[in-house]
């Protein structure tokens, strides 16, 4: 099965542009947007919750708040639909 132009697209773009990335001036959040964002849109993620779900029921929630040992972590993206993540990586 052949890649999705729209895929093609974002690594050829990765790629051409791979210098200015390592340049310091491109930080974390444009990675997100530009890159990261846009995978898992490709992927079939509601990233932006364009489905308008209520919280509980978003494919992915940003900087989701979680309990670790005597801290609390914000992981970037917390993906909630485990069947699919499951059925993805088996």
């Amino acid at each position: 099965m052949a890649a999705p132009d729209a895929l093609l697209d974002l690594v050829e773009r990765f790629e051409r542009n791979l210098d200015s990335y390592h340049s310091g001036y491109y930080n974390e959040t444009q990675v997100r947007l530009e890159f990261i964002n846009p995978l898992f849109g490709l992927l079939g993620w509601d990233i932006d919750n364009r489905q308008g779900h209520a919280e509980a029921y978003k494919d992915v929630i940003h900087e989701y708040s979680l309990k670790v040992g005597g801290g609390t972590k914000a992981p970037d993206y917390c993906v909630r639909d485990v069947e699919r993540v499951e059925g993805a990586v088996t």
